[in-house]
């Protein structure tokens, strides 16, 4: 890690050595000009001057605008960028704060840096939840976020640069809210986690995309990561001295076969430890890279020898070998991988890459020294394919062409995992992680979307709405009719995923005859209501249209059919309707509520924990959890259920001597009331029935209250009665979705009274 902060030269009176500093910076990459340099650390240091200290500590931590350039202009120096981008660093804050005018930036250091700057605020949009008050905030919808997003794309494929600028800038702001409130430490490593690290993994920037990923680790899930660091700590001296009498052997054996490598012993960074237990579930002793090795050679047959050796000296572990040289990762990142029980029994992984590999796996698309305006014929594919995501981005916003969808496109289609599945030509296609049959239909080629009839993966034919695997080679069987289904706009049921999938179905619809429209929506919501046990009679559709901005049924009715809202929003509003106070229990109600019954209690300020039934709670005074905080409840004596966070020293040494009176509890969400509803489902009778339609429950976290079944012997038919607490009428017509998508369901609808 970068320590700018504690390690720049300082001078006699306290000021940074400027002249010093750009010594060092000089060690780490070339200047070309370096009275540049000087001059722009001189102007952001004397506008820093000029303002109030106050006003300049942006992150919470005392560190003004001037020492964050400085900071963000080594990390890019590490990062092996240009002059321009160093410059831009130092002044970055500076403009960004309104204390330099960028007309002054450019007419002293020219238009590059000038635009460079421009780029990284306009890319800064996306960062603007800084105080969000509201989900739709969060998500960044709205015209004018649109707007902003766009042209931070725009500015990130014109020039890369800006995207670094920007990664170099919060990487300084996650280092530096240490200090800060709880609610400034959760939003940055929020936005870091959520866009940054991505984005850096995206560019194949190795070490900065570990370093994000571990501090924002560090301030979202606190308990945990003190757990696992508290445990490597204790292992610290142990695995020191494994890894150098592991280091020493292999030094001695790659000598003997006259390879010049380095050898050396890296640690697993926390946050890798802990996806790795959360998605394997295992437990700490079972990750088996916790003690590894790295050897660096020049050439990469030198890469195979060294595996060799490797294998020579102890046993490898079975299906723990990846050759990353032949088969490189989507992102460029190639090197081999092994796991041995290497001394004493003990497990130990090994990578093995040449240093030009190395560099391309900490440095990325830094790596390339290519921007916009150089000579093409010498970009390299590598580079192409990692900027190529961002030009996508662009393509599926065209299509979108409606700010409501920006949040779930950024959430969804940028910022998370993805997966790589082939064609039957042998392409590679890039699609976010979740994606299915159909959503590889559309993103192949829109006609071949609309006639998609069927799937084949790996040779068999597969559910529409299966969710696709990595490696998965996918052939999509076609009719010669351009018609997609309506279900697929239907969210519950999971056929398409991606917001460009949903963008093409929903325009194909749009463009049909909208008297077939109102109708195919009108018959939607029928039969949605008949499952639902609402009598649309009794619904004032007048209201309910001007609820979702529409002035007439029939608009709401073509709006549906055609995809430009959901089947949710019209279940949200008919769900407003059944809450009005002039409503009686049996005018669309989905029954009394049990959340005063069961399960909750009400804490202080009226927040609800789950978990305690109709016992006191209070809030600890000693930790003060607040809503958020993972929490556990201890049994008092005459005081109820005292809440207390995890970490809390006091509840930690009662766990010690009375553990019998520890509970588990959760927040609940304020103001939310449970409703009992009696769910009808028939289907055929198979061994497992039972159990898969319970699995559906388990999986939405839903407490089910009552649970009867009856099979006709002679029919085979199994007929169950359930009753399940329910929040909202659109969670229940989802949880019907999936019931009915269960194998041998009939039918599933809900019940105004009592078991059949």
């Amino acid at each position: 890690m970068v320590k700018v902060r504690e390690d720049h030269p300082i001078q006699e009176d306290g000021s940074v050595d400027l002249d010093l500093w750009i010594d060092r910076l000089s060690e780490l990459v070339k200047i070309d000009d370096r009275p540049q340099v000087r001059k722009a650390c001189e102007i952001a240091k004397q506008v820093y001057d000029l303002s109030i200290q106050e006003e300049d500590d942006w992150s919470g931590s005392g560190v003004g605008s001037f020492v964050t350039g400085l900071e963000m202009a080594q990390i890019l120096a590490e990062l092996q960028q240009d002059q321009e981008s160093i410059v831009a660093a130092i002044l970055y804050r500076s403009v960004r704060e309104d204390k330099l005018k960028l007309d002054t930036v450019i007419n002293q250091f020219g238009p590059v840096i000038g635009q460079l700057i421009m780029g990284v605020i306009q890319m800064a949009a996306i960062g603007s939840r800084a105080n969000p008050r509201t989900e739709q905030e969060v998500l960044g919808t709205g015209a004018r976020q649109l707007e902003t997003v766009r042209k931070m794309l725009v500015a990130m494929i014109d020039d890369v640069r800006v995207a670094l600028i920007k990664i170099a800038e919060r990487t300084c702001a996650i280092r530096g809210v240490k200090n800060a409130s709880r609610r400034k430490r959760y939003l940055v490593a929020r936005e870091v986690f959520d866009i940054y690290a991505p984005l850096a993994h995206r560019l194949g920037i190795g070490h900065i995309k570990w370093e994000l990923e571990d501090l924002s680790f560090r301030y979202l899930k606190p308990t945990d990561y003190k757990s696992i660091a508290k445990l490597l700590d204790e292992k610290r001296l142990d695995r020191q001295e494994f890894i150098e009498s592991v280091v020493s052997t292999l030094k001695t054996e790659l000598t003997a076969q006259n390879i010049d490598a380095d050898v050396e012993g890296r640690a697993k960074h926390i946050y890798s430890i802990w996806r790795k237990m959360q998605r394997k579930n295992i437990d700490f002793n079972q990750v088996y890279d916790v003690r590894a090795v790295r050897i660096l050679v020049p050439e990469i047959r030198d890469c195979y020898t060294a595996l060799g050796i490797i294998h020579g000296l102890w046993r490898n572990i079975p299906h723990e070998f990846d050759d990353y040289i032949a088969s490189p990762k989507p992102n460029g990142y190639r090197s081999l991988h092994t796991a041995v029980f290497g001394p004493e029994g003990k497990v130990l992984e090994v990578q093995v890459r040449t240093f030009d590999m190395h560099e391309e796996a900490e440095l990325g698309v830094c790596a390339h020294h290519l921007y916009k305006g150089t000579d093409t014929n010498s970009r390299s594919d590598a580079y192409e394919d990692k900027i190529a995501w961002l030009r996508q981005v662009l393509e599926w916003h065209e299509d979108l062409g409606e700010s409501a969808a920006i949040g779930d496109m950024l959430r969804g289609d940028v910022v998370q995992d993805r997966l790589y599945v082939f064609t039957p030509d042998g392409h590679v296609i890039d699609m976010p992680l979740g994606s299915t049959a159909v959503d590889f239909a559309y993103r192949v080629h829109t006609e071949i979307g609309h006639r998609c009839r069927g799937a084949k993966v790996n040779g068999r034919i597969i559910p529409l709405n299966k969710p696709l695997k990595t490696g998965d080679q996918v052939e999509i069987l076609t009719s010669k009719e351009e018609h997609p289904r309506r279900d697929w706009l239907n969210a519950n049921l999971g056929y398409v995923t991606t917001s460009r999938g949903r963008a093409k179905v929903a325009h194909w619809f749009k463009m049909q005859d909208r008297d077939k429209n109102v109708e195919a929506g009108r018959q939607m919501t029928e039969r949605e209501f008949k499952r639902l046990a609402i009598d649309m009679s009794e619904l004032d559709f007048k209201k309910l249209a001007h609820e979702v901005n529409y002035s007439s049924a029939d608009d709401v009715f073509a709006a549906l059919g055609a995809g430009d809202i959901r089947l949710s929003q019209i279940l949200n509003a008919a769900q407003r309707q059944v809450d009005a106070p002039a409503k009686t229990d049996e005018q669309l109600d989905l029954a009394l509520p049990v959340s005063a019954e069961r399960g909750q209690a009400v804490g202080d300020k009226g927040i609800r924990i789950l978990g305690v039934g109709n016992l006191l709670t209070t809030i600890a005074s000693c930790c003060k959890p607040v809503p958020g905080d993972p929490i556990v409840g201890f049994i008092t004596q005459g005081r109820g259920v005292s809440i207390h966070r995890e970490d809390c020293s006091n509840l930690l040494s009662l766990k010690e001597h009375e553990a019998e009176r520890i509970v588990t509890v959760d927040w609940g969400e304020e103001g939310e009331t449970t409703y009992p509803v009696d769910l009808y489902i028939e289907a055929y009778d198979r061994s497992g029935l039972l159990r898969d339609v319970m699995m559906v429950m388990a999986h939405e976290n839903l407490n089910v209250l009552a649970a009867n079944t009856l099979t006709d012997k002679t029919s085979n038919i199994a007929r169950l009665s359930m009753t399940l607490e329910i929040s909202r009428l659109e969670l229940l017509g989802k949880i019907m979705d999936k019931i009915n998508q269960v194998p041998n369901v009939i039918d599933v609808h809900r019940q105004r009274s009592g078991f059949r």
